[in-house]
């Protein structure tokens, strides 16, 4: 007697699923947003009159989206080197034959149990599954979704959604923003209460659009970083700062167009004169924002008094009058950085020096125009520094280190390199004064010598990383460092010493 047995048939096709309210219009997104047709399933033919049809589609934001077209795709939990245009989606058509009648043959027994076996992954339960997902990049997570039923509802798990990272420069981000934001707002319409970090940076495509998506769908947003995305202005800025009103990290750094940071005019008249016109962001990395000048960090000072971490790399236009402005407002800054602001000088230093105990960390390379006097205005305001990087301040000489030695006797880090006017006098000093000290650059600082060094490794047990880079030492010197400071790491230019 013959027995008829299960019989499944999987079809590939694009991704039609009704899993959830809107699905449809996530999937006429997707079809749209991708360079292909969707093709329909054949019908399926079975052989039995009795035989019993049961049909899946899933559908999720196609990967096209969030990864270039040439990047490996994620089929069933494995990678594979099927391109973005292949894995569009799939449809499950299973097709079941009646139960079958007791069978007595062992042989029949024996060759129906494998079938009845699941993957093992398939035996993790779903908090297992869930732990997964979470270490997995965004694009990666959505080509999950695509696997099963099963795998689509824990990939879409409000837990793995506080943070959206997008990279690559050829990504429709704003199109990908657009597509996941609406996905998340299933449960909580136009609005996704669970996501907190949206990191796009080196995503050159996103324009204006997609930030005012973000500020239009994501009120909690705590975290955004947009580094390198020359393409938005200050209007999209301006948005996510007004309806974002939680947003405490901005990273805009390679963003030319931003000038500013300010509340748009119609957030400045809603809000209650008790409230003012602030916004709560600590911090703020505003690198190579190279048109931002002095009235622009004046309202940004005025706008986000909050902040205590400030980097203003390359800002090449700022002088000393905008360093005033900012201590104005923000007397909270614990982090600042001002290197190759070429017109920051002295007077700017002792605008900074207002910070007082409050400052841990002040980086000012290649401050031309600062010398000792600037830097005795810090040292003897701010005995709290930790941190202090004066990499080519031609101007600094053995008595600015001394007098530095001798007030922030707590410093671990000191990037003295490029200053030709430092010698063995202000590295004995220095020695002498702070045995904290884990991390010294010299690099190509020429009256350096080996006694210098020798008198660092004898007081400073702590140190693990010296730079001597372009200096002239000996062999000795640098092994006698070795020896006193054995977890140090040193960056030479020797070749006869390893």
């Amino acid at each position: 007697m013959r027995c008829p047995l299960p019989l499944a048939i999987w079809f590939s096709s694009c991704p039609q699923m009704p899993t959830g309210k809107g699905s449809s219009s996530i999937s006429s997104d997707v079809s749209s947003s991708t360079d292909h047709t969707p093709t329909q399933a054949q019908k399926n033919v079975a052989t039995s009159e009795d035989s019993d049809l049961s049909m899946r589609t899933l559908s999720t934001p196609s990967p096209a989206l969030i990864c270039p077209p040439t990047l490996p795709g994620f089929q069933n939990g494995r990678g594979s080197s099927t391109s973005s245009s292949s894995i569009t989606g799939e449809t499950v058509a299973m097709v079941h034959s009646p139960p079958p009648t007791r069978l007595t043959h062992p042989l029949i027994r024996l060759a129906s149990r494998p079938q009845k076996e699941q993957a093992s992954i398939e035996r993790l339960p779903d908090q297992a599954m869930v732990q997964i997902f979470s270490f997995l990049p965004t694009n990666q997570l959505c080509r999950c979704a695509r696997v099963c039923r099963r795998w689509y509802n824990l990939a879409w798990d409000p837990r793995l959604w506080r943070t959206i990272r997008l990279t690559g420069e050829t990504i429709n981000v704003d199109r990908a923003l657009k597509v996941l934001t609406r996905r998340l707002c299933q449960d909580t319409p136009n609005v996704c209460l669970m996501l907190e970090t949206v990191t796009v940076s080196g995503c050159r495509r996103l324009t204006d659009r997609g930030l005012y998506t973000i500020a239009q769908c994501c009120p909690e947003l705590r975290r955004l970083e947009v580094s390198g995305c020359y393409n938005i202005s200050n209007e999209a800025v301006f948005d996510v700062v007004s309806l974002c009103p939680n947003l405490e990290h901005l990273d805009v750094s390679g963003c030319s167009k931003v000038t500013c940071i300010s509340l748009t005019r119609e957030a400045s008249i809603k809000l209650s004169p008790l409230h003012g016109k602030q916004i709560s962001i600590r911090y703020l990395d505003m690198t190579d924002c190279f048109v931002l000048e002095d009235e622009g960090l004046h309202t940004i000072a005025a706008h986000c008094t909050q902040l205590t971490h400030l980097y203003l790399r390359r800002c090449v236009r700022l002088t000393d009058e905008g360093l005033r402005y900012l201590m104005v407002y923000c007397a909270s800054i614990k982090e600042l950085s001002v290197s190759d602001c070429r017109f920051v000088s002295d007077f700017g230093l002792r605008e900074i020096a207002k910070l007082e105990s409050r400052l841990r960390y002040l980086s000012i390379a290649h401050c031309g125009r600062v010398t000792d006097v600037g830097i005795r205005y810090v040292a003897k305001y701010c005995g709290k520094l930790r941190y202090l990087n004066a990499r080519g301040c031609e101007g600094l000489t053995d008595h600015g280190v001394e007098y530095l030695a001798k007030n922030c006797a707590k410093l671990k880090s000191l990037d003295i390199g490029k200053c030709p006017l430092v010698s063995d006098t202000g590295l004995e000093c220095l020695a002498l004064n702070c045995f904290n000290l884990k991390r010294l650059s010299l690099k190509s600082c020429e009256s350096i010598t080996g006694q210098g060094l020798q008198i660092v490794a004898a007081n400073c047990f702590d140190l693990q990383m010296l730079n001597v880079q372009d200096c002239e030492v000996s062999v000795e010197a640098l092994r006698f460092v070795k020896r006193h400071c054995k977890r140090c790491v040193i960056e030479h230019t020797n070749p006869a010493f390893f």
